[in-house]
């Protein structure tokens, strides 16, 4: 339940290191407020963030001072959605969300919500894809071309993959680790593979012309072709 949303977390701070020094500070919203969307907020909170928006399936919020995550949650868990948060200084659609004034953008809830139709009036520097292809081909290339940073979900939201791998490897030798392990475990992964991806990224493309996803799907079929030539295979 909380590995993709600290997956997303921890990606998202190792991405903000790159780009500002740190996620301390920065202005999040959140499109989506399930297991992903939450644990999102409530780990990037921790790590020093300013959840200004959430929303769900009913609308959104905006609260400048910085939203906690866990005291949304408990409303929309009694009342059945974030938009009861009566301190809110403004209800806000999903759409109006992600076009907020905001250092990051994370869409953690359907498929194809930033396009071609409102590419042009993201605000947000850095995406972050918590959920699966929030954003299409032609926006991910239009934003790319002006300096915006999306983080794949093939990485973003690759945490609950990552934790069914380490519970699984344990598992077949039999081995008990705590939440607590299996969690440091999960962060390390994460935190190096969106190291290794940025590094690779402006290493061997050019970031302006080429997308943070291109560079996640050439890396991907690099290491496959080293690995089936180190078996022999090629």
């Amino acid at each position: 339940i909380i590995a993709t949303g600290f997956g997303v977390a921890v990606a998202t701070r190792e991405i903000a290191k790159k780009m500002w020094g740190g996620i301390e500070g920065k202005t999040v919203a959140i499109q989506g407020y399930g297991n992903v969307g939450y644990y999102a907020a409530k780990f990037l909170h921790e790590m020093g963030a300013i959840i200004v928006a959430v929303s769900d399936s009913k609308g959104g919020i905006y609260y400048s001072k910085g939203l906690d995550p866990d005291e949304i949650r408990r409303i929309k868990n009694k009342t059945g959605s974030v938009t009861n948060f009566d301190k809110a200084e403004k209800k806000l659609t999903n759409e109006e969300l992600l076009e907020l004034n905001v250092d990051v953008l994370i869409p953690a809830a359907i498929e194809d919500v930033i396009t071609e139709e409102n590419a042009s009036r993201i605000k947000a520097r850095l995406i972050v894809e918590g959920a699966n292809g929030p954003v299409t081909a032609a926006a991910d290339e239009y934003l790319s071309r002006k300096g915006v940073v999306i983080v794949p979900d093939i990485l973003a939201n690759a945490g609950g993959v990552i934790m069914s791998h380490i519970e699984w490897v344990n598992n077949r030798i039999g081995k008990w680790i705590s939440e607590d392990e299996a969690r440091r475990r999960l962060e390390e992964k994460m935190a190096k593979s969106s190291i290794a991806l940025w590094e690779f990224w402006h290493r061997e493309l050019e970031p302006g012309k080429h997308t943070m996803r291109d560079a996640a799907y050439t890396l991907a079929v690099k290491r496959v072709v080293e690995a089936m030539q180190l078996r022999g295979l090629l």
